[in-house]
């Protein structure tokens, strides 16, 4: 019985090779170059090993200065833990391509038979393989071979989808500073002028619907200040959630102002061509074509006789108890399911990918173009409140005190002033935030960084800014 049963173990032993050895961080180096192309920061899988100390350090370094929207970018990128997540989808993607090029195992029968009427027992056993397996290899490894390259670009984009969230992110808590600030200013503004109309009720010069006037302005001052500072916060803590910080690493600092507009503009030309070149998204969909059209191959190649099999099969008679061996086939018989439904499925799913391919590329032209036309919208509205509405308000303040100075007007136009000029600083600052965020979406639009063309951003301050309080000579007897 060894001698028969040799053979059979032989047979077997055909299906344990190939064992196959999966990359510690499979795939990563091209999403690095993936990023790279399209932004300045670096991507570190942070999995416990020696080199996440130097990524801590890097990244506790770049917290203890200042931050610039390029230095959070960067600490989003080494420290989110989302990202992190996202990482595992390409030793996913490995172990599956390592799974595709291996053979199943063989499969061993055996049964045990007992004499019924005669004494004796009988046995049969058999080792089969689906020999069918080693001719799909190829096919099967192209398939997932495709999937592998389809979860890099697909990891590559949100690394790339990360990086244009936290510049937004970053120019709203900027904005979100700067507005704290102005509303500050206001606050301060509106009690001195409510605490200078209270002394001139005092003196007989003023009324008291004047009083309750300026005191509600103040007040609503107050609660605007606390809104604002709400907001901060709000934006802080969401900002904090896209870098990945917590503790400690909470108490860094970015500028409180927002950057100048720049110079100049970005061109129109060629910004669909690039989008088209450049977005992550499409090229994972045109990769998913790429892997049904290999599913599909590997099923028209092979779908008509799924689970064949060869191997070797022994018995022994119950009777005079002697061994026989021989080889043993199995084979689908193809009668009722001959794997239309399914090839036929394939087909649908690809053109249907490849129509989401289409419109896909439709909606990104489509998402520049607007894009486009928003920032272009938003830099001429900020430009005009620069260079237009807020020097006219510095002016209509300028001329309004000295004419109340000649005691043309009275003391409640010149603080209408005052006021009118801080709404006009909120209205500008407003239409700043909105630029650089709608600058950080026309990257992601385009698929890659918009680099400034005359420099990295200036800090900016508010033309004509209103100053803590209005500055009222003494009292002067006159109507207004």
């Amino acid at each position: 019985m060894t001698r028969a049963i040799t053979p059979l173990l032989m047979v077997s032993a055909l299906g344990l090779g190939g064992c196959a050895t999966l990359r510690l961080h499979p795939g990563f180096t091209d999403v690095e170059k993936l990023v790279a192309e399209r932004t300045a920061a670096k991507v570190a899988w942070r999995d416990g090993g020696p080199a996440d100390a130097e990524v801590a350090d890097r990244i506790k370094a770049t917290l203890a200065k200042e931050l610039t929207s390029d230095a959070a970018v960067q600490v989003a990128l080494l420290n989110n833990r989302k990202l992190q997540v996202v990482y595992q989808n390409l030793g996913i993607a490995e172990a599956d391509l390592a799974q595709a090029g291996l053979l199943p195992n063989p499969v061993l029968n055996a049964d045990v038979r007992f004499g019924v009427g005669v004494s004796g027992t009988g046995a049969d056993i058999g080792v089969v393989q689906e020999f069918l397996s080693v001719l799909q290899i190829p096919l099967r490894k192209r398939a997932a071979g495709a999937a592998f390259e389809a979860a890099k670009l697909e990891v590559a984009r949100a690394v790339f989808d990360l990086a244009s969230e936290v510049k937004s992110s970053f120019y709203r808590l900027q904005g979100a500073l700067q507005m704290l600030e102005l509303r500050r200013t206001v606050a301060n503004a509106t009690a001195g002028a409510a605490e200078l109309v209270k002394r001139q009720r005092e003196v007989g010069n003023t009324t008291d619907l004047d009083v309750a006037t300026e005191r509600t302005l103040a007040e609503q001052a107050k609660i605007e200040l606390a809104e604002a500072e709400v907001e901060v916060e709000a934006d802080r803590e969401e900002f904090n959630a896209l870098l990945g910080l917590w503790g400690d690493q909470t108490t860094w600092t970015i500028g409180s102002r927002l950057p100048e507009l720049p110079k100049n503009e970005i061109s129109p030309q060629g910004l669909e061509a690039a989008a088209v070149k450049q977005r992550l998204d499409l090229a994972a969909a045109r990769q998913e074509i790429e892997v049904l059209a290999q599913t599909l191959a590997l099923t028209r190649s092979y779908g008509l006789v799924p689970g064949a099999t060869l191997g070797a099969a022994a018995q022994r008679e119950v009777e005079g108890g002697a061994w026989s061996l021989g080889p043993s086939i199995g084979i689908p018989i193809p009668i009722f399911d001959q794997r239309q439904a399914t090839m036929a499925s394939y087909t649908a799913q690809i053109q249907r990918s490849r129509e989401r391919y289409t419109a896909l590329a439709v909606d990104i032209r489509a998402d520049v173009r607007k894009a486009r036309a928003r920032l272009l919208g938003a830099r001429a509205e900020a430009e005009y409140y620069r260079r237009v509405v807020l020097p006219l308000r510095h002016e209509v303040v300028r001329q309004t005190q000295l004419q109340y100075n000649g005691m043309q007007v009275g003391v409640f136009q010149l603080l209408q002033a005052r006021r009118d000029e801080i709404e006009a600083g909120r209205a500008y600052i407003a239409a700043l935030t909105n630029y650089w965020t709608t600058r950080a979406e026309l990257e992601r639009a385009v698929g890659g960084e918009l680099r400034l063309e005359d420099g990295a951003p200036k800090p900016v301050s508010l033309p004509a800014e209103a100053p803590e309080s209005p500055t009222i000579p003494q009292q002067h007897h006159h109507g207004g």
